[in-house]
Order: C-alpha cells, then structure tokens, then sequence
C-alpha cells in the first residue's frame, strides 16, 4: 500500500465489492471521554467498530505501558490481542477514522505499523467526507465480530523513540524534535493539561491542523513537501523525532511527512505529558 490515507469514494467501493475491510471509529474527545462513543452510537459508517483511545489504544495498566504520560502505549503483545478480537489478520485492510477531524485515526494508524501491518490507511477528510458522498451509516452499538487469534505480530513499520533517547541526543544535529501542540502551548503561554507549561529544548513547532485545508483533507504532496522544507531548513527529515501532548496529535505530522514522500526517524509517543512529569529540561517562548 503505497499511501497512507484512502477517499471516502474508494473506501465506499471497497465496501460495496465485498472487501476484506474492518472500518474503526476512533472518535474521541479529552474534555468529555464517553462522547465519542455517544457520537458512534448515533451514527458511523455501516459496519464499523469502535476504538477508544484511553482503553484499546492505551493503556493505564503500569505492568503493560512501555512509555508514561496520558496515554501509555499497551504493549505490542496486548495490542494484538485487541487486533484479533476485532476479526483483524494480516491480509485485513483496516481504515480508521473518526468524527473530530483527523487526530485520533492517525494513533490507530501508527500502533497498526508498529505491529507490523501494511494495510491500514486513515480515511481521507474523516466523517464529513463520508457524509459528502451520502456514504452508508449505522446507529447504535458496533455488531459483533467474529475474533481471530491475537495479531500475529511482524516487524515494526514505524520507530517508537522513549525520553531516554530524546535526552541522550538532545541538542545534537542528529534529532529534530516537531511538537505539535498549538503555538501558545508550545510557547509556553498555557497549559491545561499537563503539570509545566513550554517545549522541549530545540523543538520546532508545526501544529497539527496545519496539514490539513479548509475541508480537513490532507493538503497535496507538492504542498506538505514545500511547508516542511521551509520548516526544516537544512535540517533531514530522516532526523524528525515528533510528539505533542500525549503521543496521537503528533501522528498527522509523520503521516504528512510521509505524503511529501519525505522520511522520518519516529514518534516520542510519552511526548510532553511523559517529559513534563519526569522532570526533564523545558524551554518557553518561539
């Protein structure tokens, strides 16, 4: 699969073929946690499950997290035991959306390549693109499906690095961190979740939405190449290190990295609610 997202209109065919395809929703909202679940039950697209981001893409068991901060990543082995009871293998093509923009798919998106799946593309433009095209829907709660084994786990497609390894090469040519937290949280100038306002030292700071136009579809290739070479500067892509708050808005900026046909070294998935509670060096201002 040579591309990481999917229109409404080919995920629509797909469908309508009969296709071996799971559709999860993975709305989510961190002001009001049950909403997204509420938001699926009223309507999603026909035939999907829900993914929720604090109990199936996270997890808040010590013994499972490999990283800290708001949302822990479960182990790889606990994610593919959540894989296989959603029916998912390795020849699954998996699209996940959700209904607030494009945020929350994109962690659904990168912990399938950290396991090894190729086939999983985010659903270009979200909801309001599959309400464009009058695509089908369904209410209430997700039908069941039939489980399989745990996900048979492969080699990582995408590059988990820990705050150790942020530290050990803070301030070196060889890292370039991307926060992609709005401006005024990156500079410092609020906080509302997280115990130290500010960045990580060096960080560059490209908020997520900036990938996306006015309609909330990923901008052209052309576009995301030229807006990362005037952020980068000389700096290599292939050196981007990026995180957010907790490890999923910081996904839309690889995935846009990716689009550009531009490398990426990986996610800080603990990102700055981890670094804030560790007590590492912060930095205020542009």
């Amino acid at each position: 699969m040579n591309t990481p997202i999917i229109s409404a209109e080919d995920l629509q065919t797909l469908l309508q073929q009969g296709a071996d395809v799971r559709v999860l929703d993975c709305t989510f909202h961190l002001d009001n946690t049950a909403l997204g679940r509420e938001q699926f039950e009223r309507e999603h697209i026909a035939g999907a499950l829900y993914a929720n981001l604090d109990t199936d893409l996270s997890t808040h068991n010590a013994a499972q997290a490999v990283n800290g901060g708001r949302h822990p990543l479960p182990q790889r082995e606990a994610f593919a035991a959540t894989l296989g009871r959603w029916g998912i293998t390795p020849d699954t093509q998996v699209v996940a959306y959700d209904q607030v923009g494009t945020l929350t798919a994109g962690r659904l998106w990168w912990m399938m390549r950290w396991c090894g799946h190729t086939s999983v593309q985010i659903l270009d433009g979200g909801w309001p693109a599959w309400q464009a095209i009058q695509g089908a829907t369904a209410s209430g709660p997700a039908k069941p499906v039939e489980a399989s084994a745990p996900y048979p786990l492969g080699a990582p497609l995408e590059t988990l690095i820990t705050h150790q390894e942020v530290m050990a090469q803070l301030g070196r040519d060889s890292q370039t961190l991307v926060d992609a937290r709005g401006a005024p949280r990156y500079r410092g100038e609020t906080e509302v979740l997280d115990p130290v306002a500010g960045h990580i030292p060096g960080a560059l700071n490209r908020p997520y939405t900036e990938n996306f136009d006015a309609q909330g579809h990923f901008k052209s290739p052309e576009v995301l190449r030229a807006e990362w070479s005037r952020l980068l500067g000389q700096r290599d892509s292939a050196s981007v290190v990026a995180y957010c708050g907790s490890g999923v808005s910081a996904v839309p900026n690889l995935i846009s990295l990716a689009l550009a046909g531009l490398p990426a070294h990986g996610l800080y998935a603990g990102s700055w609610s981890e670094w804030s509670r560790e007590g590492l060096p912060s930095a205020t201002g542009a």
